[in-house]
């Protein structure tokens, strides 16, 4: 017995010494020293209680959690020098990537202890001075890129020394001097322009093409250049007789085929340049669903410095935009407003990157109203973790719904296979897209208006209740000709101009998602005939008839006992979409109805306290359907 308890201690303290010995104290004190002693404005989940290795944002272990070996931290507001003997001490790093941030001072004269270090990115930020380290003693670098910084001084030729090294980048710097000779046999990419160089191009870099010396004070004859087109020979030719004032059947046929060559040489001029603009149209498209054009190339030409990914306050994903550009992707969706991604990063963060088309508003409206839609916490509704503003491109990143949206669940295919979403699924996701419209609705002293309201914008929280995505982007677009804005069936009757959306709009495009939820149908859907039918038009003919019954998904007549919820769904729904704006009822008293139909969540309703007076009754029921259809006209234009 004695023995056992002696064993069973042991035991214990055997799986606390392995668990201790699995976390890298000394690697984690160093990063906990880095982070507390630098400011940094997007928080991070890095704190002493909690293990390092799969836990802290942007931090990566070796296979048995004794070293760290990678801390990729892009984009996190990061402000001031690096601490000295903080990063430094992590003696096993491999990869270091601070990209994208506000760091200043000089290189950190402690970096040559990380031995190890095969990948340095420090672009984008603030450091300053000479390059004063010897880069030789890092034996394994692979790739270095410190571009759009302000080093200056010479470029180190201790750079000559790494025989590992596949890519440069020094652009948009101050160096000076001339450039040392690198003769380095694995060098795949180099980039040295907009600098202050001057001298010639060493022999052993005029293999790159001249756009990577742009910038600088390089002398052209240095130049790396195309070799001479050789000119033509000249070889004599017999003299032939030729009748005078006449063109010889030859010379005939000659100016002919001359002309066919130039007309064919000219089309093909022409599809040449329709293809490369359509080329450059679609770039960042092909990018992003590629990953073909490296993020190195595309980045340092078309990004701006004061053009950063920029993430809202408490965001913890560690990536920015050359990671997207790197990232590989597919698309989702084509929707009102843009093309939607799903792009999957380098450690496997997997988001959703919309890529806006047809933005009216200029950078500071782009960026007010993102700051508002951003500022929105709320569980019912789908958190814009970044955006990207430039001239060209505006993005916006959100995390990443693996069910789908509502929309595809509806009207996804329909075999045999196909998983029906059943009444207390569809309930629990009209109450909680309700609440989610209804916090939107808050913002701005509580006049915030979607705008796009639709099923492919509704998706499914953890608890499974409805989540409204794409809020507030019709008043920064441009505005919608009304056959293309009304085709999908969710624009209300009086919505001319999709930028001047309001709050009564966006109840009656809820209450279509909420037809579509009780009749599986699309808002705008073709009959056996080929006939287009609008789902509103359509809902109204059938209850005018008193065939309610008809107006049900047949995937619901499987449930037993909910007619009577059935029913009072098709009149709120039916109130919602009244021709009259004024007579449609207001989110509040929408998420009552709802859940005075069905009580869902009651605890969490009752804790969200974003809404006051929820003791007080609900709103009596709307009016029966036929009263509703009375008031609808007889046609209604799609």
């Amino acid at each position: 017995m004695g023995a056992l308890y002696i064993f069973s201690w042991i035991l214990l303290l055997g799986m606390v010494f392995y668990q201790g010995a699995s976390d890298p104290v000394e690697d984690k004190q160093a990063l906990l020293d880095f982070v507390n002693n630098l400011r940094h404005s997007r928080s991070l989940n890095w704190n002493v209680s909690t293990a390092v290795c799969g836990n802290w944002t942007g931090v990566t272990c070796s296979q048995d959690c004794s070293r760290i070996i990678a801390v990729r931290l892009p984009g996190i507001g990061l402000h001031g020098p690096i601490p000295p003997n903080t990063i430094s001490r992590l003696s096993a790093l491999q990869i270091l990537s601070l990209r994208s941030n506000g760091i200043s001072g000089n290189f950190p004269s402690d970096f040559p202890n990380l031995k190890n270090l095969s990948f340095l990115y420090l672009q984008y930020n603030n450091f300053s001075g000479p390059l004063s380290v010897d880069f030789s003693v890092w034996k394994n670098l692979t790739i270095v890129n410190l571009s759009n910084n302000g080093f200056n001084g010479s470029i180190p030729t201790s750079l000559s020394n790494l025989t590992h090294l596949q890519g440069l980048n020094l652009a948009n710097n101050s160096f000076s001097g001339e450039i040392p000779d690198l003769s380095l046999p694995s060098l795949q990419q180099i980039n040295l322009s907009n600098n202050n160089l001057s001298g010639s191009i060493p022999k052993s870099l005029r293999r790159f093409p001249p756009s990577v010396f742009d910038g600088n004070n390089i002398s052209p004859e240095s130049s790396p250049r195309a070799s001479p087109i050789p000119a033509p020979i000249d070889r004599p030719h017999p003299l032939k007789p030729r009748s005078a004032g006449k063109l010889g059947e030859t010379a005939l046929l000659g100016i002919i085929v001359a002309a066919c060559v130039l007309g064919i040489v000219a089309f093909a001029f022409l599809i040449i340049v329709c293809c490369l603009r359509r080329t450059r149209e679609d770039e960042f498209s092909r990018k992003l669903q590629k990953g073909e054009m490296s993020p190195e190339k595309v980045v340092s030409r078309s990004q701006d410095a004061n053009n950063r990914l920029f993430f809202f306050e408490g965001c913890t994903y560690a990536f920015d935009l050359e990671d997207l550009l790197r990232a590989s992707a597919e698309v989702l969706g084509k929707g009102t407003f843009g093309i939607a991604y799903k792009a999957v990063l380098e450690d496997a963060t997997t988001v959703v990157v919309k890529r806006l088309k047809e933005v009216s508003a200029g950078k500071r409206d782009f960026e007010q109203q993102m700051e508002v839609v951003g500022s929105i916490r709320h569980e019912n509704v789908v958190e814009l973790k970044a955006y990207y503003y430039s001239k060209d491109e505006k993005l916006m990143v959100y995390d990443f719904y693996s069910q789908g949206s509502l929309s595809a669940m509806l009207h996804g295919k329909r075999g045999d296979d196909r998983v029906p979403l059943d009444w207390d699924a569809r309930m629990k996701i009209a109450i909680g897209a309700a609440r989610g419209i209804e916090r939107i609705h808050m913002e701005s002293g509580g006049k915030f208006v979607h705008g796009n309201v639709k099923s492919s914008n509704v998706f499914l929280n953890s608890q499974q209740l409805g989540c409204v995505s794409d809020a507030g982007l019709a008043t920064i677009m441009s505005p919608l000709a009304p056959p293309i804005s009304r085709a999908a069936g969710y624009r209300a009757p009086e919505v001319t101009d999709t930028r001047k959306a309001t709050q009564p709009s966006d109840v009656y495009s809820f209450g279509v998602v909420l037809l579509e939820l009780l009749t599986g149908k699309s808002p705008i859907h073709t009959t056996g005939g080929d006939e287009i039918v609008h789902l509103v038009r359509w809902v109204h003919s059938v209850v005018r008839e008193e065939w309610t019954a008809e107006v049900f998904d047949v995937e619901l007549l499987r449930y037993p006992n909910i007619e009577e919820e059935m029913v009072e769904m098709l009149q709120i729904a039916l109130a919602c979409v009244m021709r009259m704006p004024d007579q449609r009822p207001k989110m509040p008293d929408l998420v009552k109805m709802i859940e005075n139909v069905r009580r869902i969540d009651p605890e969490n309703r009752a804790s969200s306290g974003n809404r006051s007076g929820s003791s007080t009754p609900p709103p009596p029921p709307p009016p029966p359907p036929a009263e509703v259809t009375d008031r609808e006209p007889k046609s209604e234009a799609s």
